[in-house]
């Protein structure tokens, strides 16, 4: 069993558009709307594998009540907590060539009842779980150490412990001594603070987050792969796709995928990238599941100055 806590769920709708002009009137050819936030999202790949999975979530206004019956729709067991505000919804932008350009709301705000009554549902039954994966960004109202509360207690509870934020809450949850990180390329830059432009860099940067606290950190590269760094050294690998159609969710499903094959090693590192790439060839983030015929390769060797696809450099 997985449970996966998300602080700041949405409804997402994604609209389809031939492009994206300023200032414009713009008709989208078709759009759809799904249950979302980061560790929805991770439910949901879960679930379309048939995995045991319950999510863990707050729940207010008419758009929560939306996303619950959405939850119910595709199978994913959930776990609701009431709160007084409005669970926000997010809309993508989508073009022809893959492109997404997301505006996301900034949420409810939580007050201090809340916050507690949802560390307390994600351990509230700890039996049989593998992981605890606390996904997303935090809305108003939520102390900055939350996922560190959250992964001194899962400790405390046996369970192994997955974290997949930004910013001052991924800082924050690094001293607890999480598992496992999964942040992308543009997040790890931004806790190490300087550019990355090569393979190496990455490697690098998520060697900084494992000596801040972290066992084992998952660096999502996009179109360049993974990076896994743990204990045994660092692997790079990749799974191409001809034909992206939605970005959305693809690191989810990365962070899914892993956890599903245990969490550690060679074997998960290629579920995360099968997974993933499935994700990217599906509109948004409800999917089939993986191709079990999509070849990930491995490299023997990290190419340290292999530069990014999309190298990341500071504003």
């Amino acid at each position: 069993m997985i449970i996966t806590l998300t602080p700041n769920p949405s409804v997402d709708r994604t609209v389809f558009i031939d492009e994206l002009p300023r200032g414009t009137v713009i008709r989208s050819s078709r759009s759809r709307s799904e249950p979302s936030g980061k560790g929805v999202n991770v439910a949901l790949a879960l679930r379309a594998h048939h995995h045991d999975v319950v999510a863990v979530l707050p729940v207010g206004g008419s758009v929560g009540t939306q996303l619950v019956e959405m939850l119910r729709d595709a199978d994913v067991a959930h776990l609701t907590v009431p709160i007084a505000g409005d669970v926000r919804s997010n809309i993508s932008l989508v073009e022809p060539d893959g492109t997404v350009t997301k505006v996301n709301e900034r949420g409810p705000e939580l007050d201090g009842a809340e916050v507690e009554a949802l560390i307390t549902a994600a351990l509230k039954d700890t039996h049989d779980v593998t992981w605890l994966a606390g996904c997303g960004s935090l809305p108003a109202g939520v102390p900055t150490d939350l996922y560190a509360r959250l992964t001194a207690e899962a400790r405390r509870h046996g369970i192994r412990i997955a974290i997949d934020s930004s910013g001052p809450a991924l800082r924050a949850a690094l001293a607890a001594g999480p598992d496992l990180v999964k942040p992308n390329v543009h997040e790890l830059a931004e806790v190490v603070g300087h550019d990355l432009q090569t393979v190496g860099d990455v490697v690098d940067a998520a060697e900084r987050l494992r000596e801040q606290g972290a066992r084992t950190v998952l660096a999502s590269l996009g179109a360049d792969g993974a990076v896994l760094v743990d204990d045994r050294g660092a692997l790079h690998a990749e799974a191409p796709v001809a034909n992206v159609v939605s970005a959305v969710g693809a690191g989810d499903a990365l962070l899914a995928g892993f956890l599903s094959a245990g969490g550690t090693g060679h074997e998960a590192l290629r579920a995360a990238l099968t997974w993933a790439a499935a994700a990217v060839q599906h509109e948004g983030t409800l999917f089939s599941g993986a191709d079990p015929e999509c070849t990930v390769t491995f490299h023997a060797e990290i190419a340290r100055e292999r530069r990014l696809v999309e190298p990341v450099t500071r504003a």
